[in-house]
């Protein structure tokens, strides 16, 4: 073995071991939040926003690593959060962290895919694991597409990315203009339940509703069309 090939397979085996460090973190992370009791908390959003005002000045630390963790780990659910943090921090604030942590989280996923390879992530997801192919743009428009559908998998696509040839920052951008307007959505109906305005409640949630479901109509829209006129030469 020549000592550029010993390099290459030092750095892949560090590269896996890194990964493995991650996957045993996230175990533990989850372990802990399940004992502690912070895993129930999290789907109650008034226990949770108490929580998070407990913590005073770590409280929007506490959002950004919960958010980043349910984008991790698919047994966390993320909506609670990002409500939660608008009701404690309002419209701006509390969007600007749930953005934060989802960010990481995503980019955090990306990552660990690009470090273990598809072979750990297949055993572990099985066939709930998409495979994502196609030019950097329409990788992207992928991602960008999938962060408006509230039915696919925020992890899943994640993970997804990090084994195809999309590029880390293409990545965090749609992303990140992905989750822009259903996350502000979710802070502004956490900010509005404790309001007692019920109106504004019901209009809040109306919006979250169409903003997830313009894609949805806009995709079988563009499906009937294909099946009337037919493919086109």
């Amino acid at each position: 073995m020549t000592q550029a090939e010993h390099a290459a397979s030092r750095a892949r085996w560090l590269k896996l071991c890194a990964g493995v460090l991650a996957v045993l973190a996230l175990i533990a992370a989850y372990w802990v939040l399940r004992e502690t009791g912070v895993l129930g908390t999290i789907v109650d959003e008034q226990r949770l926003r108490e929580w998070i005002e407990d913590l005073g000045a770590w409280g929007p630390f506490g959002v950004v690593v919960l958010m980043t963790l349910a984008i991790l780990v698919s047994p966390i659910p993320s909506a609670p959060i990002a409500m939660a943090a608008g009701a404690a921090y309002g419209h701006g604030w509390g969007t600007l962290y749930v953005l934060i942590g989802a960010e990481a989280g995503a980019l955090a996923a990306f990552g660990l895919a690009r470090m273990l390879g598809g072979a750990p992530l297949s055993r572990w997801f099985g066939k709930r694991l998409p495979g994502l192919s196609g030019s950097q743009n329409v990788l992207m428009g992928i991602v960008f597409a999938s962060r408006l559908l509230p039915f696919v998998s925020f992890d899943l696509i994640s993970y997804a990315a990090g084994l195809t040839v999309l590029s880390a920052w293409r990545f965090a951008l749609a992303t990140l203009a992905g989750i822009v307007p259903a996350s502000f959505v979710l802070v502004h109906l956490g900010f509005e339940m404790i309001s007692g305005e019920t109106d504004r409640f019901i209009y809040t949630a109306l919006a979250l509703g169409l903003i997830t479901g313009l894609p949805i109509v806009a995709a079988l829209v563009r499906e009937r069309m294909r099946r009337r006129h037919g493919p086109r030469d």
